[in-house]
């Protein structure tokens, strides 16, 4: 089932209201059950207790975790795992049996859980207001007592008469970085003189005033001082005129001080990066993508600031290299996910799942609907995720080669849904179906998972394990029995190089800059090699050939001869006039003799022509015993000795 369940499923049927078939769900599962309950958070509170004291329980109920969590710590235990298979399963609609859903879903949750990597982030409570006056004073008010303030006006407006926090004017000119962290740079920058008596005094205005903080209240109402604002950690804003909205944030702002724990969303392995070689342009997905701007250039490759990082997942489904992706869980956990749901639903009797793919906004979806609508039919698996962006084409491929018959994604507000769009006509190009629902209410929802026609599933399922590429590869080809190759959309990752060997003079440049290794020489002959499986479609062969003999072709190649080099364009190489030994291109040779000879006045003399057509080796050989030889010097003066110098000394 994709791991040994070790702990006892506490089961309840919520008064009554779902059937639960206990024993069919431990042959089913492997899993140990305890009695159906049917009270467990209030009546039966005590046998929860008796339950969760050993430390081996699952609470088979999601809706009560903190009143769970709240008992295991008032008897000392560790707060145990819940498994919502009411909301998930029981509450729903449809009168198909519910068991094969109800073991995917026991089976993934005895996968391991991965350890969360986390950065330490410490704010000390400096906080920027910046705004007019009107507003800013007042937040300043509000927050003085809890951080270290200083307001910034923006309307030249009085400074008051005040040392409960510090006032300037001015204008920002820039701001960088996250909470904790930031910087600023204000222009026109005048600061309180606090020496003297009457009206508050400023000193004279100037540019390039350059502070830090850990927390911007952004109270302007104008663009925003960030791309994704609403992903920038430590970057509060709110409308100038809507009172409610400036109590939010603030009261927010009055929390961001101590030390937080900043997850790492992403691993990154800069070698695999084809952004750019030799200052040519290569991939720029995750570049183009990022919503934060946390990706930049470094030369050849990327580098991701984790502290702008919003974890949204996108460079992760785009990279086609593997040089970017998400680790917060890991890929292979989300590949491990999926199939298991898969298998241990087809294992228990069902037929044709469907995955649903979530976030947190999905899930609450669903628990609006079994509460109150229809529920999810019962061939449908709902997986949730903390980026839905992360479930890319390759990931879709692996439900569809694993079993679903179609895999729906419900997006959400705050979602990359242009690059969730992309990946999923991506993946139904390479035989995944794949459905998007753009909604929030729950029972239309329902109601389209219902109506729904879902395709069948592949006969065969495969669980392929390996990178993204290797996974949506073997997943294609077990969803395509039969096809050679397919084409796909505009900027895919998979795709052969075309060469047009009229213009193709095989100076081999794009090999020498090739990223993936996938274009290829032939040290032997004059050959260009190509690998259409390690191909990413970079662009960067195109951009560095000089002929603009390159063109790129998005497909993808299931047979085997896509694992191997293949001759993409070759000639006759010319044999050394002097020894015979094979060097260069024929053609090229001919030609470059052609174009010098008698045009040029270092090639006026046959002699020298024939240099042209000779092997490196050679060639020097002819230069060295050739009249007028650039190698060789005059006579060597004689070394000078001690009887020279007591010679001269005795002339003197």
């Amino acid at each position: 089932m994709g791991g040994n369940l070790d702990k006892t499923l506490i089961l309840c049927d919520c008064s009554g209201s779902q059937a639960i078939d206990g024993t069919a769900l431990s042959n089913a599962t492997g899993a140990s059950v305890s009695k159906l309950h049917s009270a467990l958070c209030t009546a039966e509170i005590e046998q929860v207790a008796a339950a969760i004291s050993g430390g081996d329980a699952i609470i088979c109920c999601a809706q009560e975790h903190r009143l769970f969590e709240a008992l295991a710590e008032e008897i000392g235990t560790p707060a145990p795992p819940v498994l919502d298979l009411r909301d998930r399963a029981g509450w729903s609609e449809d009168p198909a049996s519910k068991l094969p859903k109800m073991a995917a879903l026991v089976a993934e949750a005895a996968l391991p859980a991965p350890s969360e990597k986390v950065l330490d982030v410490r704010s000390e409570g400096l906080c920027l207001i910046i705004g007019a006056e009107p507003v800013a004073i007042p937040a300043a008010e509000a927050l003085k007592d809890h951080l270290g303030v200083t307001v910034l006006l923006t309307d030249g407006a009085d400074l008051p008469v005040t040392r409960a926090y510090d006032v300037i004017r001015g204008r920002l000119k820039s701001a960088q970085g996250a909470l904790g962290q930031f910087s600023v740079q204000i222009d026109a920058l005048e600061q309180l003189d606090p020496a003297g008596r009457g009206a508050p005094r400023l000193t004279a205005p100037r540019d390039g005033g350059q502070s830090e903080c850990d927390i911007i209240l952004d109270l302007t109402g104008d663009i925003p001082l960030f791309p994704a604002p609403e992903k920038r950690e430590g970057y509060l804003r709110a409308d100038p005129a809507h009172a409610p909205s400036i109590s939010k944030v603030v009261m927010q702002a009055s929390h961001l001080v101590g030390t937080f724990e900043k997850p790492l969303y992403i691993k990154a392995e800069p070698m695999l990066c084809a952004h750019s070689r030799a200052s040519q342009p290569g991939c720029s997905r995750c570049l183009d993508a990022c919503p934060t701007g946390a990706i930049q250039p470094n030369g050849d490759h990327v580098i991701i600031d984790p502290m702008i990082c919003a974890g949204c997942g996108a460079c992760s489904s785009l990279c086609p290299s593997g040089a970017i992706s998400y680790d917060a869980p890991p890929v292979d956990l989300t590949m491990r996910r999926v199939q298991t749901l898969a298998r241990a639903y087809l294992e228990a009797g069902g037929e044709a799942p469907r995955l649903l793919v979530v976030n947190d906004h999905g899930s609450e979806m669903i628990r609006l609907s079994a509460r109150f609508g229809r529920g999810l039919p019962a061939d449908v698996i709902p997986l949730e995720l903390s980026a839905l962006a992360a479930f890319g084409h390759a990931e879709m491929l692996a439900a569809a080669a694993a079993g679903f018959a179609d895999v729906t994604l419900v997006l959400a507000p705050g979602v990359d849904a242009d690059v969730i769009t992309y990946e999923a006509e991506l993946a139904r190009a390479l035989g995944a179906g794949v459905t998007l629902l753009d909604s929030s209410d729950p029972d239309a929802m329902s109601d389209a998972l219902y109506d729904a026609d879902a395709p069948a599933p592949v006969a065969s399922p495969v669980r392929p394990v390996g990178s993204r590429r290797q996974v949506a590869r073997q997943a294609a080809i077990a969803l395509n029995p039969g096809v050679e190759a397919l084409s796909l959309p505009e900027g895919a990752p998979y795709g052969a190089t075309l060469i047009d060997t009229d213009a193709c003079t095989l100076c081999l440049s794009c090999v020498s800059l090739c990223p993936s290794g996938a274009l290829g020489d032939n040290p032997d002959m004059p050959q260009l090699r190509f690998q259409e499986d390690a191909c990413l479609q970079c662009g960067i062969c195109a951009s560095t050939c000089p002929e603009k003999a390159i063109t790129l072709a998005p497909q993808m190649n299931l047979t085997p001869a896509a694992l191997d080099q293949q001759v993409l364009h070759e000639e006759e190489p010319f044999a050394c006039v002097e020894c015979g030994a094979l060097f260069g291109v024929k053609s090229t040779i001919e030609k470059i003799t052609e174009k010098l000879a008698g045009n040029h006045a270092m090639f006026a003399n046959p002699e020298a022509v024939r240099m042209i057509q000779m092997c490196d080796d050679c060639r020097v050989n002819a230069q060295y015993h050739a009249k007028n030889n650039p190698f060789e010097g005059g006579e060597r003066p004689r070394p000078r000795t001690t009887a020279d110098y007591l010679s001269k000394r005795r002339d003197h």
